[in-house]
């Protein structure tokens, strides 16, 4: 039996992978959750084998969340279910240990099909999205990815400080590198663009 843990936000979308998911004989459904935080605590509860999550969610997104798992070595695997098809995206999921990936607009049997791969050891990942993450490298580090998505969400550098524990010349200095490898005109178009790849 493959134990599974569903993260995702929309009501809607989580009844309907849920409904899914309990029609396979060797799939069962152990809860859900609508925010990043709330997956963190069920799946220390519950210690499902799979987590199938989206990216977009309140409080940690579902790379946090992958980062996360990856970081406190749970033995347990990750799929992520998103629209995002940005290979940026599916570049930070395979850094964060994902074993799986694919788009929300896939067959609704290929979610089952990636289940029983990964937990065979496997990896489940969109193809044409993995032909495309390896073209184009993301240059931001972790640091300037933070600082950049803070002001594209209209937080000033002061605020940016305030939060990250940092001084107002080091958030300054984090926004014009991130600016500058992106070749931007100012943290707007560095944001939007950054956002666009998936890099964000």
């Amino acid at each position: 039996m493959i134990r599974v843990l569903l993260a995702e936000d929309q009501a809607m979308v989580r009844g309907a992978l849920s409904a899914l998911l309990n029609l396979e004989s060797d799939i069962e459904v152990l809860g859900s959750a609508a925010d990043g935080e709330a997956a963190w605590r069920e799946l220390q509860r519950l210690k499902p084998d799979v987590l199938v999550t989206d990216i977009e969610m309140p409080g940690l997104t579902g790379l946090e969340l992958a980062q996360r798992i990856q970081r406190h070595e749970l033995p347990m695997k990750v799929i992520i279910v998103t629209t995002f098809a940005r290979p940026g995206f599916l570049r930070r999921a395979l850094d964060a240990g994902v074993s799986g990936y694919l788009l929300k607009d896939a067959p609704a049997e290929n979610l089952a099909e990636a289940l029983r791969m990964v937990h065979r050891g496997g990896r489940a990942i969109d193809p044409q999205l993995a032909l495309e993450a390896w073209s184009e490298a993301d240059p931001l580090n972790d640091r300037e990815r933070q600082v950049l998505r803070l002001a594209g969400e209209g937080q000033s550098a002061n605020d940016i400080a305030t939060q990250l524990n940092l001084s107002h010349g080091t958030v300054r200095n984090y926004l014009s590198e991130a600016i500058g490898k992106l070749g931007a005109a100012n943290r707007i178009e560095a944001y939007r663009l950054a956002r666009q790849k998936g890099w964000l």
